[in-house]
């Protein structure tokens, strides 16, 4: 029961035992707010991957597959939007593996927490694919000695544990570069980071905290953005291609109806994330207390899947690990 319970059975979260196996032996009874919650949250799960991911993947495909006939900006659009898309994919997947274990009456851990407001590297990784990070921390990393090893080794081994998640992604090098730069900013934020608060502290950046947040957000979104060009990229060659194309800063945008109908969906995904992450004492749409809002929002996110969900059998991303 235990490793082939469905709903994370494909792609996580990778459940724990203590956590998962004493649930087998409890009776679920129905509950009727247990149940409209798990369906709340599959049908948000769905609106991630239809809407979403899979709208914006249209797009994404079409320039990552012809980097030859794409411009600097068009790279740098389609590589945001793949950061999105894959979010989306893989947290809509694990949004609708929670809810549908909820509606049964199991709880499984969360995976991601809005991993994109992170402030920094590790910040980053400590909500996104969370189920994956602490798998690799408690296996992995302690075995290797954790910090409790002299400081070049603790370096070492944060290195490692990133490099084998990459590789633990496939056996291409497009994701164990991807791994190994993720490595190279933890270490590298270790590092820094007492020259960096000096810095800061300098330029008195520090007094203003609300744009001093803003740039540590958008500081790690670059970061991270420039690691997905690896992940997603066809070849290593292909991968620094678009890098000299991006670096370049020249070119018109490509434009299409993909695109517009994109940004809209990212536009409903930041509001329902920046809300809760900043303001977490509103309840917005689905979770609303006013019932006409509430029955609003599901008509109109079922309305979205239907009329600009894309329908074409595309797999989650992260089948294919």
């Amino acid at each position: 029961m235990y490793v082939m319970f469905y709903p994370q059975l494909v792609a996580g979260p990778i459940e724990r035992p203590q956590n998962l196996l004493y649930q087998f032996y409890e009776k679920h009874n129905f509950d009727y707010f247990r149940v409209k919650e798990g369906l709340k949250r599959m049908l948000w799960g769905l609106f991630k991957k239809l809407v979403v991911a899979d709208r914006l993947s249209l797009y994404v495909d079409a320039v990552y597959n012809n980097i030859g006939h794409h411009s600097s900006s068009t790279l740098i659009v389609a590589t945001i939007f793949f950061a999105i898309q894959i979010y989306c994919d893989f947290s809509g997947y694990a949004d609708i593996a929670l809810g549908s274990a909820q509606v049964m009456g199991f709880t499984l851990m969360e995976n991601f927490k809005r991993p994109y407001f992170s402030k920094t590297i590790s910040e980053f990784w400590s909500r996104w694919h969370i189920s994956l990070s602490t798998w690799f921390k408690d296996y992995l990393y302690i075995s290797l000695g954790g910090n409790r090893v002299s400081v070049p080794r603790w370096y070492l081994n944060l290195f490692i544990v990133f490099v084998v998640s990459g590789l633990w992604h496939g056996a291409n090098w497009t994701y164990i570069i991807w791994g190994a730069l993720n490595g190279i900013y933890l270490v590298a934020a270790i590092i820094l980071a007492k020259p960096k608060a000096a810095f800061n502290n300098w330029i008195g950046i520090t007094g203003f905290p609300r744009i001093y947040l803003f740039v540590q957000i958008v500081t790690t979104f670059i970061l991270i953005c420039f690691t997905w060009i690896f992940f997603r990229a066809n070849s290593i060659s292909d991968a620094f291609k678009i890098i000299g194309r991006i670096s370049r800063f020249e070119g018109s945008l490509y434009k299409n109806e993909t695109m517009f109908y994109g940004l809209m969906a990212i536009g409903i995904l930041f509001i329902s994330e920046f809300v809760p992450e900043y303001f977490p004492q509103y309840k917005l749409a689905l979770r609303s207390e006013n019932a006409a809002i509430r029955i609003g929002s599901y008509a109109l996110i079922i309305l979205l899947i239907l009329s600009i969900g894309v329908f074409d059998g595309g797999q989650f991303i992260y089948f294919q690990f």
